[in-house]
């Protein structure tokens, strides 16, 4: 959603930031009073913040991360469960927080503990809530896990919850209620922005020390645009006069944000300068990784697949292969614990791809027939080598970005192309407001993917709740 724009100066921290938590911690997920963008309305917080606490770890640190849910008020989904973006989640699928994949939600006055390690994996992530569109009601956070050895340690003097920047868009109106095509009524940077026709709030403040190097996270939260869930680190030197300095973050549609890089020593004002916008874009295809992927995902892969992404204009539900995503009433995880192999037998049917283990998978999307983008697709379980990126006809098969969200394109001809290796048996989703599931390797999920007792409570627990249901809401 968000095209930045890069001013005198860029960004800093800000005092919201302050509430952080570390990899072993109880989060308390309940409804709380917020307005950030002057209009006030109860959302669903985790640990009573907005943004939600960021979550602060090393690098091979185990999380143990108790949620308790609290949510009473029915005007949203009252049940919740909390993916950990960006984790892959080796042999921990069961910890993956998908909702009717890999778990069956946590309904209000129960907990559940998230135990996982992530690896060798470090860099900027996020949580937020994986049933239906519950995280644009509030429950979202930052997901920081620091590298001891950073091979850009000399480059940046200080990376902590200072040097973190959120952004998201904001609706004044329970999820639920929410048009399916509306504009955001709000963009927030770090938890706070304006709506059209509201007070004027306070900007939010992003504070730094003269003469530093920062490096930066920056992280899309957003709900609905376009390249929800990207994150980005970058290095800022503050090398500018003292004073104060605009920042913006334009959105691809509704108003943009605004806050305040305020350098140590200059007053507590509104920036008098004007701004000096770089209009040069950021392009897909200018980046590569610090290290080369796999080789294997730069040689002919041994499964394609296109996904043809549609819509049906009846009832203007997303499609995938002619297929619309509906959730199970069984997580497909214990569908795969309880001996289904195949996607015949798998549910949702039509929507359930079985992979095998050990190769090289391509995907290639097409977006021609699915208005409403770019849509943002987010793969589970992996990260993949980006060879076709949005707005490019050529292919990289040298030195590919990876990710693990990529922007599918809006042109007509657009045909992203992504590769991954199946190296994680287990159900992982692919998705962005269209889904399928891969299910990868299903005859090593038992060995691979224990499920404790713990998580098998969920669904009898979940079934046993008074269930709601939430009519579609108007297109328009």
């Amino acid at each position: 959603m968000f095209q930045l724009h890069v001013f005198l100066c860029f960004m800093a921290s800000l005092q919201s930031h302050a509430t952080t938590i570390g990899p072993v911690s109880d989060l308390l997920v309940a409804n709380g009073n917020v307005s950030p963008d002057g209009f006030p309305r109860t959302a669903v917080l985790a640990g009573g913040t907005h943004p939600g606490p960021t979550i602060m770890a090393q690098k091979g640190d185990t999380f143990k991360i108790n949620v308790t849910n609290q949510i009473s008020n029915e005007s949203m989904l009252t049940s919740t469960s909390i993916h950990w973006h960006g984790l892959f989640q080796h042999h921990s699928n069961q910890m993956d927080g998908t909702a009717f994949v890999t778990q069956c939600p946590i309904t209000p006055g129960h907990s559940f503990l998230y135990e996982f390690n992530a690896g060798d994996q470090v860099g900027t992530y996020w949580y937020h809530s994986h049933y239906g569109v519950q995280y644009c009601d509030g429950l979202r956070g930052p997901l920081i896990i620091y590298d001891p050895n950073d091979p850009y340690r000399s480059l940046y003097d200080i990376d902590d919850e200072s040097s973190i920047i959120t952004l998201m868009d904001w609706y004044n109106l329970p999820s639920p209620q929410v048009q399916r095509q509306v504009v955001a009524d709000s963009v927030l940077i770090n938890g706070v922005g304006r709506y059209d026709g509201g007070p004027e709030v306070p900007f939010a403040v992003i504070n730094v020390q003269p003469r530093k190097r920062y490096r930066f996270r920056l992280l899309n939260m957003a709900c609905k645009p376009i390249y929800a869930a990207q994150r980005y680190s970058f290095i800022l030197e503050t090398n500018q006069p003292v004073d104060n300095y605009w920042v913006h973050a334009n959105p691809d549609a509704g108003t943009n944000a605004t806050a305040i890089l305020r350098y140590a020593g200059s007053p507590n004002a509104d920036p008098k300068n004007g701004t000096i916008l770089d209009l040069a874009p950021l392009n897909e295809t200018s980046l590569h990784p610090l290290y080369l992927p796999s080789s294997r995902l730069l040689q002919e892969p041994g499964i394609k697949l296109d996904l043809i992404l549609g819509k049906n204009m009846t009832n203007y539900n997303f499609l995938v292969n002619g297929v619309q995503y509906i959730s199970p009433s069984i997580p497909v995880l214990l569908q795969l614990l309880s001996g289904a192999m195949t996607a015949m037998d798998l549910a949702p049917n039509g929507s359930v791809y079985t992979l095998p283990r050990n190769k090289v998978i391509e995907v290639v999307f097409n977006p021609d027939n699915a208005p409403g983008g770019p849509h943002p697709f987010h793969l589970h379980g992996h990260s993949f080598a980006v060879i076709r990126s949005a707005g490019s006809n050529n292919y990289n098969y040298v030195n590919p970005i990876m990710r693990d969200t990529v922007d599918t394109g809006n042109s007509t001809g657009d045909r992203v192309t992504i590769r991954f290796i199946t190296d994680n048996p287990g159900p992982w989703m692919l998705h962005c407001g269209l889904a399928l599931v891969f299910a990868e390797a299903p005859e090593d999920v038992v060995a691979s993917q224990p499920v404790n007792n713990a998580s098998k409570q969920l669904c009898p627990l979940y079934n046993s709740a008074p269930q709601q249901n939430f009519p579609l809401p108007p297109v328009d």
